[in-house]
């Protein structure tokens, strides 16, 4: 009865790397995969000896800095990236309060309007008598600052269809906030997942991102970088598993 509980506090954790289960207990095992937030699951099975092509490697969270090993994203992440980089537009500023403020609102119209996930998932190839699925999240709150009203407006866009939780901030923002940032207040903004910015603050914001507890934000500066606002998550299940063997979890098998 303790089940949901157990997975709010291994999320509560802010690692995400792998989660194991033994379970004869199907919508057990799917309540699970759909909401624990980690980048490989194993279900039935044992969690060491990640396969490159059935089972991509990485977490996510404090567990994660980038795409998973072995995975349709991995590559990508080694091609040099062109920036797009308009000049500094400066307005009146906001502070940390307001962004979290929008941010919360946001967020409760999302959970009124979204389902649980927009991506199916892939089947992979595996052996017999083992399913391995790879899936694509939403990565949460998206902070996009354009920096003209137009960019940051296509930026959230693009982040919502995805299935974020987007807020565009930029002077003379219709669909946002009407300011400018100063790098600084993102440490203080309470929860953060990515910053989208193609003006010359990107550098700034790097650094004062850097400087905030908990898990790296990155900061998208490239035409495609809808392609990083979803997380990775690979599930491996053990089908001809009749039941959980406890001993499977421990590295010593």
């Amino acid at each position: 009865e303790d089940f949901g509980n157990v997975i709010d506090q291994i999320n509560a954790s802010g690692f995400g790397l792998t989660f194991g289960m033994h379970s004869r207990i199907d919508h057990r095992v799917q309540y699970a995969v759909e909401h624990v937030n980690v980048g490989n699951i194993y279900i039935n099975r044992n969690q060491i000896g990640a396969v490159v092509g059935s089972q991509p490697f990485g977490g996510e969270g404090l567990s994660g800095t980038g795409p998973k090993a072995g995975g349709p994203k991995y590559l990508n992440r080694f091609a040099k990236v062109t920036p797009i980089e308009d000049a500094h537009i400066s307005g009146n500023s906001i502070d940390a309060k307001a962004i979290n403020d929008r941010f919360t609102a946001l967020e409760s119209e999302h959970r009124k309007g979204q389902q649980k996930s927009c991506f199916e998932p892939t089947e992979l190839p595996g052996p017999t008598g083992e399913s391995n699925l790879y899936q694509l999240a939403p990565r949460g709150r998206v902070l996009c600052l354009g920096p003209t009203p137009e960019q940051a407006a296509a930026q959230a866009e693009a982040a919502v269809k995805l299935g974020c939780v987007a807020l565009a901030i930029a002077p003379d923002a219709i669909d946002g906030i009407d300011a400018s940032i100063e790098p600084e207040t993102l440490i203080a903004v309470e929860e953060l997942d990515a910053v989208i910015c193609w003006s010359d603050q990107a550098s700034s914001i790097r650094k004062a991102l850097a400087k905030r507890d908990g898990p790296i934000v990155p900061v998208f500066t490239d035409q495609d970088f809808a392609q990083w606002l979803t997380v990775e998550r690979h599930t491996c299940i053990n089908t001809t598993a009749a039941g959980g063997n406890a001993s499977l979890l421990s590295e010593q098998e």
